[in-house]
């Protein structure tokens, strides 16, 4: 870039700084205290929305905690329930298999009484 390239362009910046100076001082003068009253409230808001987030992030933190601890509470609920269930399934299988043990000594008994009633 030759020396009158950047002379051009740092007056071009330079005048483009003056014109946008001289646009925010119209614009304060026209609108000067209703701009700053404005921004005042927008700063407010600002901040309102940055605290709402905040409790929001926190709010969700807490729920995410509670679901949490539910889930651990129903899959300990569940494997307790399985447990019982399991034990009341395996007791049952042992009292049928006694009823089937009792049914087979009653079907001995039977024929061995059969037998006598037979020679007598």
């Amino acid at each position: 870039m030759t020396n009158e390239e950047n002379f051009t362009l740092h007056n071009t910046r330079k005048t483009d700084l003056e014109t946008a100076s001289k646009i925010e001082l119209i614009k304060n003068l026209i609108f000067g205290e209703n701009i700053q009253a404005y921004e005042s409230e927008f700063e407010l808001l600002k901040k309102d929305i940055i605290s709402k987030k905040k409790q929001l992030e926190e709010l969700i933190e807490a729920v995410r905690t509670d679901l949490r601890m539910a889930i651990n509470d129903v899959s300990t609920d569940v494997n307790i329930r399985i447990t019982e269930l399991e034990d009341k399934i395996e007791d049952r299988f042992e009292s049928l298999e006694k009823e089937q043990l009792d049914a087979q000594s009653l079907g001995d008994l039977l024929i061995e009484l059969g037998k006598k009633v037979k020679n007598s």
